[in-house]
């Protein structure tokens, strides 16, 4: 069982390295990490996820692990503003963006992959991200707002529509609304979907490791706020979701396995988006989100390891 499962990290790490070295050489040009993870994210991982949530069961995401997830990421949210406001004194819009960047998960270009090659199943990640988009996305933008006093009728309106305007949210929505119906899907709809969705994997990966291309900046915002985030995010939330999985709520195999992999992904590419929309520190999103999804290559793997 271990065997297998870290044999699902061997392509992901592959296709990974493979991106590093076409965005270290500059093989594909300077705008195809940006086109590719974007046809990742609006095209090929939507298709995979409807179809595959088309199949799956409705009451498979209404699982005691989801929660685990939840309470973990919360506090290592709560940890994470603390510790913004009394320790690194940032001001409101940075700490949130501090707080994002120790909790929130990868759950596309890389929880896609893990979830398809090392768990199997993508219904606890779907389930996962779902929580995140729908809440823990909107509070952190609404802490944002708050912060640097841009709540506006329209930004509050973009708000309420950003579940809907999120493809990987909306496809998987859908799916399950096709699951719910209990009726199989015919061949001229599921075909083009499966190809197109065969590319969501490779295609994530490779841009990540484009992505990863990046330099870190340690002068600005300092070299020890970037090491408590990156340790909170891969050390920190894995752990606490294990002991509130193994010892509050009695998971252990698959399950257990499952929720603290999905915890200890590394930190989303949104923070930095949503430090860049505004106007907030980039460098620290961006260096958090580098450092996190290189440390998170040895962290998930040994995951995979001791609870396999």
């Amino acid at each position: 069982m271990t065997g297998t499962v870290l044999a699902g990290f061997l392509p992901i790490w592959s296709i990974t390295a493979v991106g590093w070295a076409a965005g270290r050489f500059d093989v594909l040009g300077p705008h195809a990490q940006g086109v590719l993870g974007r046809f990742a994210f609006t095209f090929a991982m939507p298709a995979l996820l409807f179809l595959t949530m088309s199949r799956s069961r409705v009451g498979d995401l209404f699982q005691p692990g989801v929660l685990v997830f939840a309470l973990s990421l919360l506090a290592v949210f709560a940890v994470g503003l603390v510790l913004g406001h009394w320790v690194f004194r940032r001001g409101p819009g940075e700490r949130a963006i501090g707080a994002m960047a120790a909790a929130y998960v990868n759950s596309a270009n890389l929880g896609i992959p893990v979830a398809v090659h090392v768990l199997e199943d993508t219904s606890f990640l779907v389930a996962a991200a779902l929580f995140q988009t729908l809440l823990i996305t909107p509070l952190i933008l609404t802490l944002i707002d708050l912060g640097t006093r841009r709540g506006t009728r329209e930004r509050w309106l973009a708000l309420l529509k950003l579940p809907f305007r999120n493809p990987i949210v909306a496809a998987s929505g859908g799916g399950l609304a096709v699951a719910a119906l209990g009726r199989p899907l015919p061949p001229e709809v599921t075909e083009p979907l499966q190809l197109l969705g065969g590319a969501a994997v490779p295609a994530a990966l490779f841009a990540l490791g484009m992505s990863l291309h990046a330099r870190v900046r340690p002068d600005t915002g300092g070299r020890a706020e970037r090491g408590v985030l990156v340790t909170l995010k891969v050390v920190g939330q894995p752990l606490l979701a294990y002991a509130l999985g193994r010892w509050a709520f009695g998971l252990g195999g698959h399950a257990l396995l499952s929720v603290v992999l999905v915890a200890g992904l590394p930190t989303a590419q949104n923070a930095f988006l949503f430090a860049s929309e505004y106007r907030l520190d980039t460098d620290l999103a961006r260096d958090t989100v580098l450092l996190s999804t290189l440390c998170s290559m040895v962290s998930l793997s040994a995951i995979a390891w001791l609870l396999a």
